[in-house]
Formats: structure tokens, sequence, C-alpha cells
């Protein structure tokens, strides 16, 4: 048997982007710096060789108007998928992508369609400071007609672009860029994720842990913790904020009946929030303790090496609530 073939969430996301331009011409990258340079991270590295300045086309600095070009070719045949160098920079482009891009399709009574791809790469970590490091997925969540996705594994990045590239609405694809490296199983050809699908990461029966992009692997880390102490974990990952996949969701949740959310974004008013409401509304009979969550500490996130890791939960913390929970403390 063949052994399984090992690469990392940036190569992951890349061949999908090479596949589906390969098998496509009608998809476009566009965005700053990801001809020539590659990507800031390096994300786009080879597609401006392999595919030329007319499918791979760097913008100047003004994300409004660049999406705004973007947003007008998904309406007219293309399929472009446009990239904002740090999430913290949507607010540019927020006007074009909820007025504009999620609307279209209902304001034309279905005539128009927006197939388009918008990724961003979010995440605290790498002393970037409070403009280069919010995870602000829960605005894009907030908006009908936006689709959301949150990738936490090599494998799932590549699925989930190439659905995100196919899909004929607008899809707002987060990348966590502290996860780029890491390395994981990812099929060889075509691999596709259908977006609104969750994933048990890891089953248990004592608790719970719904999960998003980079907060997985936190939670797993906390499982084994957990483990070690007598408490089974189980690890769900949403992988899609929308549609999110309630159904798998409420079924862990009937087996341990008990709950923890956490997330990478802002508690207040966060996804942490909407998970946890719509959980207690659809599996409110079979639980025995509140939903807790747990997320992003409500504050700037710090520059500061030493205070920036404070601000983002971390396997021993979240280890320490989950075990408070099943104790009944």
């Amino acid at each position: 048997m063949p052994e399984p073939r090992i690469t990392t969430y940036r190569a992951a996301v890349l061949e999908a982007l090479f596949a589906e331009m390969r098998r496509d011409e009608s998809v476009l990258m566009i965005g700053e710096d990801v001809a020539a340079a590659g990507g800031v991270f390096k994300q786009t590295e080879g597609l401006f060789e392999a595919f030329g300045s007319g499918r791979v086309i760097d913008t100047p600095i003004s994300e409004a108007g660049a999406f705004g070009i973007a947003v007008g070719a998904a309406m007219t045949g293309s399929r472009p998928v446009f990239e904002v160098m740090f999430g913290d920079f949507i607010t540019l482009v927020m006007d074009q992508l909820v007025n504009q891009a999620a609307k279209v399709h209902y304001m034309s009574a279905g005539q128009i369609k927006v197939p388009l791809v918008l990724r961003t790469a979010v995440g605290i970590g790498a002393n970037l400071g409070p403009q280069h490091s919010q995870s602000l997925h829960a605005w894009a969540a907030h908006i009908p007609g936006l689709k959301v996705v949150m990738p936490s594994s090599p494998a799932d990045a590549k699925g989930l672009m190439t659905a995100a590239i196919r899909d004929d609405n607008p899809v707002v694809f987060f990348e966590d860029r502290m996860l780029y490296n890491r390395r994981g199983e990812v099929p060889e050809g075509e691999h596709l994720v259908p977006i609104g699908v969750a994933d048990v990461k890891r089953a248990g029966d004592d608790v719970t842990i719904v999960a998003t992009s980079r907060m997985v692997q936190v939670a797993l880390a906390a499982a084994d913790l957990l483990a070690a102490d007598g408490i089974s974990a189980e690890v769900v990952d949403p992988r899609s904020l929308v549609p999110l996949d309630v159904a798998t969701l409420v079924k862990s949740i009937k087996k341990t009946s008990r709950a923890v959310v956490v997330d990478g974004g802002y508690r207040q008013y966060g996804i942490t929030g909407e998970i946890a409401a719509t959980l207690n509304e659809q599996a409110f009979d079979w639980l025995d303790a509140p939903i807790l969550r747990i997320g992003a500490e409500n504050v700037p996130v710090p520059f500061s090496k030493s205070l920036e890791p404070l601000v983002l939960p971390d396997p021993p913390r979240l280890a320490a609530v989950v075990a408070a929970l099943v104790r009944g403390r």
C-alpha cells in the first residue's frame, strides 16, 4: 500500500488553484502581489508563470476598486478568485461584497450569478499588531447571499477551495495564516469537499467541542489533555459557517449532552454565540449543562510578543473550561 501523500496547507490550496485554472479557462486570480511576487505568503507562487498576466492579475493598492472589477467579471462570465492580503482589509471591500456580490442574484430575479471567491488570510500570531491580526469572519457570515468557509487542515483546504471555485455563489474563504506550514495527508488529483458539511475530527462521549479553523488544532490538543484526565471529548469542525451543518452538531450533542464552542474571532457578537444559540434552540432537550463559548479576548490584538498569546484560547485553557463543564463546577 503506498505511503500517504503529505503536504502543507499552503501547498494544498495552491494545488486546487492550479487544477481549477487548468480545468476552466474562466477562472482568474486577482489581487495585490499575486502575480510575479507569488503572494505575500507565497500562496500564489507559480500561477503567474503557468497562466500569464491575462489570468493572474496584479492590482493597485485599491481593494475596493479592484474587488468591484472582480464582481463585474463574475457577473459577466468569469470565475475570479480575489485575494485580500490580510483579513483586516475586507473592511475596504465591504460595500462591493455586501451590497453588490451578495445581492445581485436576488435583485436580478436569478438572472445574474456571481461565481466569485474572496480568499483572505486571518489569525492571531506572528506579532503583526491590531490592524493585521483580526479574524472578522463573523461579519461575512452575517450577510445573506454569501457562503463562508474556514478549512482547518490541508485536505479540507484543497477540497473546499475546489468547491468554492465551482460554486455559482460568492464564497468568502478564510485561511488562518498560522496554518500555512501545517502538514497533513492530501489526496492526489481532484478532491472536493462539499460546502456545508461538518467533519468529526475526533470521536468522544463526554462533551462536544465545536471548533473552527485553527481552533480545531487547539481543540484536538485539548482533547489529548482531557483524555489523560479521564474525559472523552468529541471534536467537530463545521468547516463552513454558512451554510452551517447543524444536523451534525446536534447529532454529536445528543451523544455527549454537553458542548463548548471555540473560535479564533472576537467573542463578543461572534461565531461562538451564534453557534451556541443555534444549538441551544435545536438540542436543548439533550443538554445536561449550558453551552459554553470561548473566543479571542475583546481587545485590539497586541503587538507585544508577551501579550499576544494571551488573547487567543490555547489547549490548557480550553481543557480547563471543558473539564469544569463536564464535572459540574
